[in-house]
């Protein structure tokens, strides 16, 4: 069972904590637990009674009103809330939250199928998957998920989007430039590379994707077998924080024809320095604005 601290039920909910703490005395909707050393935590059904009530609460429902509901009564709520109003993305976020923790496929799927109905692939991946993505971030920060839980939630999502990309049909206009997608050797983290193929695909554009643990051999020769205008990667843990501008001044000089795209949590320390073909980009959003440009 995981601990959460105060601090992270706030990030996870959206629920400041000072409000989190008014409501447990003034209401008694959570029951902290202590540690031996007399530190207040949160166990997983705590965080899950948080992302119900914090739900019903954006939705209008007075905290009064929630805190004498039971717990099945507050789950139903919740339930039927989601049933007639399909427009609550919070619910799909906090709901693939829940399904994560409970390793729950077919409740993940549900969610995710919903939201992908309603808003459309790309928005869904936008507005509901990389926001929950955020949270799991969070979690895995601080230790309360396993590796068996982001291995889980991860190949869900990685399996959604190969077959949106597998779906897609590709018409290439002429005079686009070409991509070329990799991740380095030792990097496995594919779901931000995926999502640039499929977005690639969706502005009909031209993209040769390599995918996990590519020697940089192996990128040269395809490079220079093919010369793709722009090459894109994403730094999430190689290289390691002391190498990552040597990796930068090495794509820079290896291929001073291109533009290199860097995405990823190792791509944006500030003391990095990005000569004039190398760009960092913060956000997918950012990468968007990149394909808008050269559409």
């Amino acid at each position: 069972m995981a601990q959460y601290t105060i601090k992270e039920l706030e990030h996870l909910s959206g629920i400041k904590a000072h409000t989190i703490r008014i409501w447990e005395q003034r209401y008694n909707v959570l029951c902290p637990q202590r540690t031996d050393t007399n530190i207040r935590y949160y166990s997983d059904a705590d965080l899950k009674t948080l992302l119900n009530i914090s739900l019903l609460n954006e939705q209008g429902y007075k905290i009064s009103k929630i805190a004498k509901m039971s717990p099945d009564q507050l789950k139903l709520t919740v339930q039927e809330l989601a049933e007639h109003d399909q427009s609550t993305l919070s619910h799909h976020i906090n709901s693939m939250v829940t399904a994560m923790v409970d390793m729950d496929e077919e409740r993940f799927d549900k969610s995710f199928s919903t939201v992908t109905l309603q808003l459309g692939f790309q928005d869904a991946m936008m507005q509901v998957v990389y926001p929950f993505l955020h949270k799991i971030g969070i979690l895995w920060q601080t230790n309360n998920i396993s590796p068996a839980h982001e291995h889980f939630v991860s190949n869900l999502v990685r399996q959604k989007l190969i077959v949106a990309i597998d779906g897609q049909v590709v018409r290439r206009k002429e005079g686009t430039p070409s991509y070329l997608l990799y991740l380095p050797e030792g990097e496995l983290h594919e779901i931000a590379l995926l999502y640039m193929n499929y977005l690639i695909r969706a502005h009909h554009q031209q993209v040769i994707y390599l995918g996990q643990n590519l020697p940089f051999e192996d990128l040269k020769r395809t490079y220079d077998l093919l010369k793709p205008e722009i090459i894109c990667t994403v730094l999430t843990i190689v290289p390691e924080r002391e190498h990552v501008q040597e990796y930068v001044d090495r794509l820079a000089g290896t291929f001073p024809a291109a533009q290199v795209y860097l995405y990823g949590y190792q791509a944006q320390y500030d003391f990095l320095k990005f000569p004039k073909n190398i760009h960092r980009t913060s956000c997918i959003a950012d990468f968007i604005a990149v394909l808008t440009q050269t559409n």
